[in-house]
């Protein structure tokens, strides 16, 4: 597929998405506070569903520093996805995190769009995706994200995601990059 179809259907995809939120009035909205009760209920989600990696109360409290997008219809969490941020050297690296969205409303790329908002809102930070889905990494790659094996990521990237546990096995996992860390990969090897 040429680039300008891809970016032409990626673009359709999100407008498609935003039109649909709007037309069941779900308001997307960036965040870095939530109640303790609804950090609650994201921590039991990911506990109760094999397609997410837990996230402990702690942990979603110390992502939520870093934002996170939420799909609301009215007091309702329909979607959300956090920003995980992590330091390399002198640069901080945005994991997408803990991406779910209501069993009612998956079929309308609102998942999508909640990974465009959030990759969007850092494309000038190095992001990454590790995900485990076929639809989070068709996803990725169509926002422009790179999938690249361990071996392929700088050793010293690979060594710090080790340290901070976020080494995951290849064959049910893959890691997907930004063009921003793509581009700084070649200074780091």
């Amino acid at each position: 597929m040429s680039n300008n179809k891809s970016n032409k259907n990626i673009t359709i995809s999100i407008e498609d998405a935003r039109s649909y939120a709007e037309q069941e009035k779900l308001k997307l909205v960036f965040t870095t506070e939530l109640s303790d009760e609804l950090i609650d209920v994201v921590s039991r989600r990911s506990d109760d569903l094999p397609t997410l990696y837990f996230a402990s109360i702690e942990r979603l409290k110390k992502r939520l520093k870093n934002g996170c997008f939420l799909l609301m219809k009215g007091d309702e969490v329909i979607g959300h996805i956090f920003a995980h941020k992590h330091k390399f050297r002198n640069y901080f690296v945005f994991e997408r995190s803990s991406l779910w969205v209501h069993p009612g409303y998956r079929k309308y790329n609102l998942g999508l769009l909640l990974m465009h908002e959030l990759t969007e809102r850092f494309k000038d930070e190095i992001v990454i995706s590790i995900a485990k889905e076929p639809k989070v990494h068709r996803n990725n790659e169509l926002l422009g994200m790179t999938q690249m094996s361990l071996s392929e990521i700088s050793p010293l990237l690979v060594k710090e995601l080790e340290k901070i546990g976020k080494l995951r096995d290849e064959i049910h996992y893959k890691y997907y990059v930004n063009q921003y860390l793509e581009s700084l990969l070649r200074r780091f090897k």
